[in-house]
Parts: C-alpha cells; structure tokens; sequence
C-alpha cells in the first residue's frame, strides 16, 4: 500500500523558515513526478511546487517563486519543500502529491499524504 506522510509543519512567525518533508513508502517513486499544493480555510486547493517526471526540472507558482525550494532525496524516497521568508498568507494545509502516470501532478494525481498544517503569524 501507497502511503505519503508529511511532517514539519507548525507555527512561524512571518519572515521565518520551515522544512516540510513527504516520506513515501510502498513504491519507489524515483521518476514519478511530485509536488506539493496548499489549501487554506474557505479555499480551494491550489499548487504550490513541483518536480516533473523523471526529476529534471522543478516549477513554482508564482506566489512562492524565489521563497520556496523544492527538492528530492532519491536514497530516501522523500520530498521536501524548503520555505523562506514567509508571509500570514502562506498559512494553509501543505499537502505533497505523486503521480506516476502523468509529466506534472495536478489536483487529481493518484497518490495524496494528510497534510501538515502550515501556520504563519505577523
């Protein structure tokens, strides 16, 4: 069984950092491409970083661009997601994602962890 579970999450005040990593363990997920979205009370989920498949190349949305890093441990089969200088309005559930069929993930790739809840005060 899939399993995806994030961790690394908490409360920051605004300009600060956090780490968010996402395990994943039943399937070496080495090629697929993974990401990570955010939803925030009252919004829908919306995309945050990711890694296309095959691990050649990383994309943001531009709302992060130049704050947040994303990247992959292959030996570990891990995710992170490095977020920097961050704003009251980063503040939302992070969620990582992985799809092993499709060049990016989207709001609809197969595999999900629960969430980490990502709080930033001003």
């Amino acid at each position: 069984q899939v399993q995806l579970v994030e961790s690394g999450g908490g409360l920051v005040q605004a300009g600060g950092s956090l780490r968010l990593s996402c395990a994943a363990s039943g399937r070496t997920f080495s090629s697929y491409a993974m990401g990570w979205f955010r939803q925030a009370p009252g919004k829908e989920r919306e995309f945050v970083a990711g890694i296309r498949r095959g691990g050649s190349s990383t994309y943001y949305a531009d709302s992060v661009k130049g704050r947040f890093t994303i990247s992959r441990d292959y030996a570990k089969n891990t995710v992170y997601l490095q977020m920097n200088s961050l704003k009251p309005e980063d503040t939302a559930v992070y969620y990582c994602a992985v799809d092993p069929s499709a060049l990016v993930v989207t709001t609809t790739s197969d595999y999900w962890g629960q969430g980490t809840q990502v709080t930033v005060s001003s």
